[in-house]
């Protein structure tokens, strides 16, 4: 059994969980709980950070080492193309999601949770009081954006982060308009990189993550709903319809992860 120490919310663990669905491994997902969690993580890994992979006695660390794990041990479907140039495309892609998908998303998700009280409360569990729901609402922007600045996630970061998105989902949008994945006809590590990454701009809809009702089919205004990235994010919902493995009702939703043994 493989074993992925993860954060439900976390868009390099949800990139993962689309390589190893696409290629229809079993796996266990391993909730890591902020802090303490981690400190178990280190000891088993030597990192704190997620996502983590288990395989027997393999502990692959890092979204793109777990990648090029999984695509040597487990070489069906393949995850890599085996034509030069679709290879070199491929990881050029995956490199360059990691580094701008992937950093920019954070920044931008961080800021949308500042600046809209709804889009905050909604990730809360579902039996949270409502005085409670209301008081995280009515929480100021503007005292969380000054937090946020001391740690480079303040309003001038997110609106760069904002403007790198958008140049990235319309080049995205360009590319995918007469063709049905990033690099050729079947999908690559590219495509499952660029699809995991994007997991906060827009969640999806349906039952793929443990997510309440509210979040789904939502994301950041002006990202997700904008119609110029109609074309991404649909392509994006045909890869988790074609590709990710549904994870059953969700009604129960309990965002409280559950703290890890580690031997």
């Amino acid at each position: 059994m493989l074993y992925l120490y993860q954060f439900e919310l976390c868009p390099y663990c949800e990139k993962v969980r689309f390589i190893l669905d696409y290629k229809r491994l079993d796996y266990s997902k391993i909730e890591v709980t902020p802090g303490v969690g981690q400190l178990e993580l280190l000891r088993l890994s030597g990192k704190t950070q997620v996502p983590v992979l288990k395989d027997g006695e393999s502990i692959i660390t890092d979204s793109t080492e777990i990648a090029n794990y999984l695509e040597r041990k487990y070489p069906e479907p393949a995850l890599i193309p085996r034509d030069a140039l679709q290879k070199g495309q491929c990881l050029l892609i995956e490199a360059w999601a990691d580094a701008s998908i992937g950093v920019n998303s954070r920044k931008a998700f961080v800021g949308a949770l500042n600046q809209y009280g709804n889009f905050r409360s909604s990730i809360l569990p579902r039996e949270t009081p409502d005085f409670l729901k209301s008081l995280v609402r009515s929480v100021p922007g503007e005292l969380l954006d000054l937090v946020g600045t001391g740690l480079g996630l303040g309003g001038e970061s997110v609106k760069e982060a904002l403007k790198n998105l958008k140049q990235d989902l319309e080049a995205l949008s360009l590319i995918l308009a007469n063709r049905p994945y990033l690099t050729g006809s079947q999908p690559t590590l590219a495509d499952f990189a660029v699809a995991g990454l994007s997991l906060t701009l827009k969640f999806p809809s349906g039952t793929y993550l443990n997510i309440p009702e509210e979040l789904k089919g939502k994301g950041i205004p002006g990202l997700a709903d904008h119609s110029a990235y109609d074309v991404f994010f649909n392509w994006r919902d045909r890869l988790y319809a074609d590709y990710r493995k549904d994870q059953g009702p969700t009604n129960n939703f309990d965002p409280t992860p559950t703290s890890i043994e580690i031997n």
